[in-house]
C-alpha cells in the first residue's frame, strides 16, 4: 500500500517539479505584464494571449518573449515590479530544491529503503530551504512597508508565507531528526543479529 502512494505521490511531484520550472521561465514575462494590473491578472493575460490569439497576434513571439524579458526586460519595471520577481523566481527555485528533496525520500521508498541517512539529509536540506523562502518573504514583507509607507502587506499572501514556511522547515528538521533516528537504530539492529 505505501508503495502505491509512494508511486502515485512521486508522479504528482514531477509534475509539480515541472510545473514550477515553466512558471520560473514565465516569471518575468509574466510580472511586467501585470505592472498595470494585479499578477493574477498578468497571468491571466498572458495565457489567454497564447491561446487565444487575435488575428493580429503573432503567437510564437509570447514564447520567445521570456526569454528576451529575461535579457532586458528588468531596465523597464519599476522597483516593486522587480523585487516581486526576484522573490519568486528565488522562491520558485528553493521551491523545486524542495520537490527534488521530496523525489529522492520518495525514491528510497520505492526501493524499500525508507529509514535511511539519505531521507534525513534530504529532508535537513529541504527544512532549509523553506527557511530561506521564510526570510524572503519576511525581506519582501518589509520592503513593501517601507515602500508603500503602509501596513497593508501584512494582510497579502508575502506575510502568510513567513510563518507558514517556517514551520514547514520545522516540520522538515524534526522529519530529519527521526529519519536520522530511525536509520541508526535500524544500523544497529542489523549488527546484532
Amino acid at each position: 500500500m505505501v508503495q502505491k502512494i509512494a508511486r502515485v505521490l512521486n508522479v504528482l511531484v514531477m509534475i509539480a517539479l515541472i510545473c514550477n520550472i515553466l512558471i520560473l521561465y514565465l516569471i518575468p514575462a509574466i510580472v511586467l505584464v501585470s505592472q498595470d494590473a494585479s499578477l493574477l491578472e498578468g497571468v491571466k493575460n498572458y495565457f489567454a494571449a497564447q491561446f487565444f490569439p487575435d488575428e493580429d497576434d503573432i503567437v510564437i513571439a509570447g514564447y520567445i518573449a521570456p526569454a528576451v524579458i529575461w535579457l532586458v526586460g528588468w531596465f523597464e519595471t519599476d522597483t516593486p515590479h522587480i523585487v516581486l520577481a526576484l522573490f519568486l523566481i528565488f522562491s520558485g527555485i528553493q521551491t523545486a530544491i524542495i520537490l527534488k528533496q521530496a523525489r529522492r525520500v520518495l525514491a528510497t521508498i520505492l526501493r524499500g529503503n525508507p529509514f535511511s541517512i539519505e531521507n534525513a539529509v534530504s529532508l535537513n536540506r529541504a527544512a532549509v530551504c523553506c527557511f530561506i523562502i521564510s526570510i524572503a518573504a519576511l525581506i519582501r514583507v518589509v520592503f513593501s512597508i517601507y515602500h508603500y509607507h503602509s501596513m497593508l502587506p501584512l494582510a497579502s499572501y508575502n506575510a502568510l508565507f513567513v510563518p507558514l514556511f517556517a514551520m514547514a522547515g520545522l516540520l522538515c528538521l524534526v522529519m530529519s531528526a527521526l529519519f536520522r533516528q530511525a536509520a541508526e537504530l535500524k544500523a544497529e539492529n542489523d549488527l546484532t543479529i
